[in-house]
């Protein structure tokens, strides 16, 4: 499958990966019945609502710009690593989580992950100094979700 994509729709791509895993989190929250790690993955759908807004906004700005002035890669590298990870990933779809909070953290850890690879090859195509600092922002709290996932699961398999 051959994709070529728009700077539009790479911010559009990031958007439903924030969306996806908002509605992963809130769906596994259903599924626990600690309210302490209900409370927990409420709080991380919350933060990827936030990441969500975040590109909506550089969408936003993109739209009234033009976009060659937000968006650069001359040898096409960048898009070439988008494209094969949605070809991999087929745009991050997330599965239904598990019923056990071990198998919600182990695909929650894992959708995570892939999200960061995205962020660092979308990165590489942003021209603008606060857009990249945006999205390093993003990738960290993405990374410190990982961690917070990772203790979770630390602590589940104790």
């Amino acid at each position: 499958m051959e994709y070529s994509f728009s700077p539009e729709e790479i911010l559009e791509m990031a958007m439903q990966i924030e969306v996806n895993g908002a509605a992963f989190y809130r769906k596994a929250a259903e599924k626990v019945s600690s309210q302490e790690v209900h409370a927990f993955l409420i709080s991380l759908a919350e933060m990827e609502d936030t990441h969500q807004k975040t590109f909506a906004a550089m969408q936003d700005a993109l739209r009234k710009t033009d976009s060659n002035t937000l968006m650069i890669d001359p040898q096409g590298e960048a898009r070439l690593y988008l494209k094969a990870m949605a070809d991999t990933k087929i745009f991050f779809q997330k599965k239904n989580p598990g019923d056990r909070l071990k198998e919600i953290l182990t695909s929650a850890i894992g959708a995570e992950q892939d999200s960061i690879l995205f962020y660092l090859g979308m990165k590489e195509m942003v021209y603008d100094t606060a857009d990249k600092q945006r999205i390093d922002d993003i990738i960290r709290e993405e990374m410190g979700h990982i961690t917070l996932l990772s203790q979770k699961l630390t602590e589940t398999s104790q």
